[in-house]
């Protein structure tokens, strides 16, 4: 949620913002579309979110748990302010096209957990339970979850209190294009730490390939040291991008320079493909590793930050993430690699420092066609120079 505190430190981690996906990604959503929607505000009360819930109503995926970005004495307090009848946050759902009645979470979902887990049982095999900690009013609660509040005639008011606390939720139905939806989650989550549209991309476009993306970006050694992460992150960065690995493996020759087109593409294109394409995708994990290993080796802890007179830069560049982890998946640059560490440092630093093309291609307008198809070119170029292989860049010569 916005305003949320990371699993790292604030120097630890930082990222070239324009490189990740923003509200600029977006394609425009004219009025005619605005008015088209049909947004709705009504009360539910907490009984009846419940319900939505185990119902599957609203799309709440249990594996959402890996990536809780609270902690439990947040979730507590946030009980404890609905049992009080304090002012909380809206929920903002999206009805599912062609499924009337069934909903995406738009903005919420950490309460929406919180909820859900304050109702679970203690065999409940979807998801863990939580007990009631750090509250700072109501302490004659802690320890407790919903199951103790129905199980004691004595707390009958404030099993009342919560199940019947209205939750104001707008409902947006008759929405045209994801692009509005795209709008309308990226401007809810302008916090000091936003939030990545590959949770939405997810809920949108379900499947295979990217309940696999889910899990195994979560999983990945690679990813967890690349972004300093101690769990699967709650921003989804590590998902997306794995996901923006694939796709330029896959789908290189179909990149506009529109880059959440480009991933939706890619997540629509392999969940269709999966039966056929499972086993192949499995086995590209392993080659993620490896590149990233490789690039560790020839850079460091420096991987994937820009070169400067001054040193190598603090921010995690993903235009660099892109051409390294592109070129190290194949194993001929990889043993080739190994013997000419230091010269490919090198040739690196003097693109950094000596090539305006190169450099402007991993600073600005880093996702237009022209600066993708220059970076590719340029680093399979040098790679070529200093490792004597004869790779194609699998973009046109810029």
């Amino acid at each position: 949620m916005p305003g949320q505190r990371d699993f790292f430190g604030p120097d630890e981690f930082l990222e070239v913002s324009d490189q990740a996906e923003t509200v600029e990604d977006i394609a425009g959503v004219d009025q005619r579309t605005v008015s088209q929607a049909v947004v709705s505000a009504t009360d539910w009360t907490t009984e009846t979110v419940i319900s939505q819930i185990n119902k599957g109503n609203i799309q709440l995926n249990p594996r959402f748990q890996r990536r809780d970005a609270w902690e439990p004495d947040r979730k507590s307090r946030f009980i404890e302010s609905l049992i009080l009848g304090l002012p909380i946050p809206q929920l903002v759902l999206a009805e599912v096209k062609n499924k009337r009645g069934s909903y995406i979470v738009i903005d919420g979902k950490q309460r929406l957990l919180s909820i859900r887990q304050f109702a679970a049982t203690a065999d409940d095999p979807l998801f863990s339970r939580l007990r009631l900690s750090g509250l700072s009013i109501r302490q004659d609660l802690r320890r407790l979850s919903l199951v103790d509040l129905r199980d004691d005639p004595g707390r009958s008011d404030d099993l009342a209190a919560f199940e019947n606390q209205p939750i104001r939720t707008v409902v947006i139905k008759n929405w045209e294009n994801e692009d509005f939806l795209y709008q309308v989650f990226l401007r809810l989550n302008t916090g000091s730490v936003p939030l990545s549209p590959q949770e939405l991309r997810q809920a949108l476009h379900p499947g295979p390939f990217v309940e696999f993306a889910d899990l195994a970006s979560g999983d990945s050694p690679a990813l967890r040291e690349l972004l300093k992460l101690k769990r699967p992150d709650f921003r989804m960065r590590d998902a997306e991008l794995l996901i923006r690995w694939y796709a330029f493996q896959h789908f290189f020759g179909r990149y506009s320079g529109d880059l959440k087109g480009f991933l939706d593409l890619t997540c629509e294109s392999l969940n269709d493909q999966w039966n056929d394409a499972e086993e192949r995708v499995r086995a590209e994990l392993d080659q993620f590793e490896a590149a990233y290993a490789t690039a560790k080796f020839i850079f460091g802890q420096n991987v994937c930050r820009k070169w400067t007179p001054e040193g190598y830069e603090k921010p995690f560049n993903r235009a660099i993430y892109d051409v390294l982890m592109f070129y190290f998946a194949q194993e001929a640059v990889r043993q080739a690699a190994a013997a000419r560490r230091e010269d490919i440092e090198q040739a690196f630093k003097d693109l950094c420092e000596q090539n305006p093309e190169f450099l402007g291609s991993i600073e600005r307008t880093t996702k237009s066609i022209g600066a993708t198809s220059t970076r590719f070119s340029i680093w399979a170029r040098e790679l070529n120079r200093v490792l004597g292989l004869e790779l194609a860049s699998p973009f046109p010569a810029a």
